[in-house]
């Protein structure tokens, strides 16, 4: 068998059994970049190959959801998704997912573009608008964040709610994976919790499936789960913030990711939820607060900002995200989702570089048509808005200095470009090496910077409702 033959057979048993690659290098042969060298030309030696020959035959026969005997306890169902700064849900029955591609792992990329292109602000303004439809009842108007990221989209919107419900408590749940996500996101309360006393924020990194109600499925995980409540004692943001910082270590030691045997993706070791409020408003707060087994998931409105890849396929899409997020609506709460529309100078860029490149292969009423298809009686009573291009589709920009395009474009901003281009059309590091080696990137970022006299992406939005009970 020649090399090309060998990375065949690997790609097909990993398809197969929807296993990473870098997973079947390690468990092999304790090498996760095994298969990445294969493909780059490079050789074994015999006793290498014939671990790889010996696993592959003696796997062969096995059921994909036995490699998840070690794993998440479950299986498919509940493959991890998330937000930018987050892992994304990978397709497991996708040929162009073989290689369990994870972009949003790549922390640079993510930090580079969020500080040099403005969607999260334009997203977090999006968000609030549909504060002005929701209809709150007592004891609290309740939100949740399917994929809080560094928290920048979230406390925009917290302070929307307290200009548009100043008086009314307010439950704010956040699901996240990411530790460093979580870290800031903790970083940014303190002011939230001055400006709004009757706050009570719930952040946990249970799977889309378990965390609109705080409850994990799986007996052998329930029993692991850390439940922490932390009355926040003083009325300044300065004594708030001196708490929260003290949280790192009880974070750094609970808040823990695994790598899934099947997919690759972060699954949580165990189980955390971190709830915080003022303890000098826990009386008011009383019936807020969540406890253990006995949390409701009717929620007044649900962000779903950027929750999976743009390349799985709508049904997958539906089924591991949308579907669960449209169950947790309370009556007359909204979900809007949110992500990446193309068709704009973004995808320019990497069309000048990969012409049949497309990775918006679905859109919003493709999304909606899926979910309505899995939900099937349960979606009796929601409303699913695709509305027109006008409403939904909106655009934000990268920064760029004034006059920053008239003359020879920097460097610096051609590689903010670049990055941001390749960062919201999801392009794999294996195909980036060999545009970056040829220098042709830079060509094809300059012309369309220079075309356009800047660069902008498209988002476009849905909203899922339900009726008023």
């Amino acid at each position: 068998m020649d090399t090309d033959q060998l990375v065949s057979e690997i790609t097909r048993f990993c398809r197969h059994h929807e296993m990473a690659e870098s997973t079947f290098g390690r468990v092999v042969a304790n090498d996760g970049k095994l298969v990445a060298r294969l493909r780059d030309g490079k050789s074994i030696t015999l006793k290498t190959l014939k671990k790889v020959e010996d696993y592959m035959s003696a796997h062969d026969g096995v059921p994909a959801d036995a490699h998840a005997a070690n794993g998440n306890a479950n299986g498919a169902a509940d493959v991890e998704a998330g937000a930018p700064g987050v892992v994304e849900a990978i397709d497991p029955e996708s040929t162009k997912s073989e290689r369990n591609f994870r972009f949003f792992d790549n922390r640079q990329k993510y930090l580079l573009f969020v500080n040099t292109c403005s969607e999260k602000w334009v997203v977090a303004n999006r968000v609030s608008m549909e504060l002005a439809n929701i209809h709150p009842k007592p004891p609290a108007i309740r939100l949740f964040d399917a994929g809080v990221g560094d928290g920048t989209v979230l406390t925009r919107v917290m302070r929307a709610m307290h200009a548009r419900f100043p008086t009314m408590p307010h439950l704010i749940a956040g699901k996240e994976i990411s530790l460093e996500d979580i870290r800031l996101t903790v970083e940014k309360m303190p002011d939230r919790f001055y400006e709004h006393p009757a706050s009570v924020v719930v952040l946990t990194n249970m799977f889309y499936s378990e965390a609109p109600w705080l409850r994990v499925h799986n007996p052998a995980a329930a029993n692991s789960l850390v439940w922490e409540e932390v009355p926040l004692r003083g009325s300044s943001s300065f004594d708030f913030e001196e708490q929260l910082t003290a949280l790192e270590p009880f974070l750094a030691e609970n808040w823990k990711a695994k790598a899934h045997p099947r997919t690759g993706n972060p699954v949580y070791e165990r189980p955390v939820v971190l709830v915080l409020y003022r303890e000098d408003h826990k009386f008011l707060l009383d019936s807020v607060i969540p406890r253990p087994g006995a949390t409701r998931a009717d929620y007044d409105l649900v962000i779903a900002s950027q929750p999976y890849r743009l390349r799985v396929p709508a049904r997958f899409k539906a089924e591991k995200v949308v579907a669960p997020l449209a169950r947790a609506l309370g009556p007359g709460g909204r979900l809007i989702g949110i992500h990446s529309h193309g068709d704009d100078p973004g995808l320019e860029i990497i069309r000048n570089v990969w012409p049949d490149e497309n990775p918006f292969e679905n859109d919003r009423h493709d999304i909606l048509k899926s979910t309505k298809d899995v939900l099937g009686s349960a979606g009796r009573d929601l409303k699913f808005n695709a509305y027109s291009d006008a409403r939904s589709i909106f655009r934000y920009d990268m920064h760029t200095l004034p006059n920053e395009l008239e003359g020879p474009i920097g460097t610096s901003t051609l590689f903010a470009a670049w990055n941001a281009a390749i960062y919201v059309n999801q392009i794999e590091d294996e195909r980036l090496n060999e545009a970056v080696r040829d220098g042709i990137y830079l060509d094809a970022t300059r012309d369309v910077l220079r075309k356009h006299g800047g660069l902008w992406f498209h988002d476009e939005s849905f909203v899922i409702s339900k009726k008023m009970g």
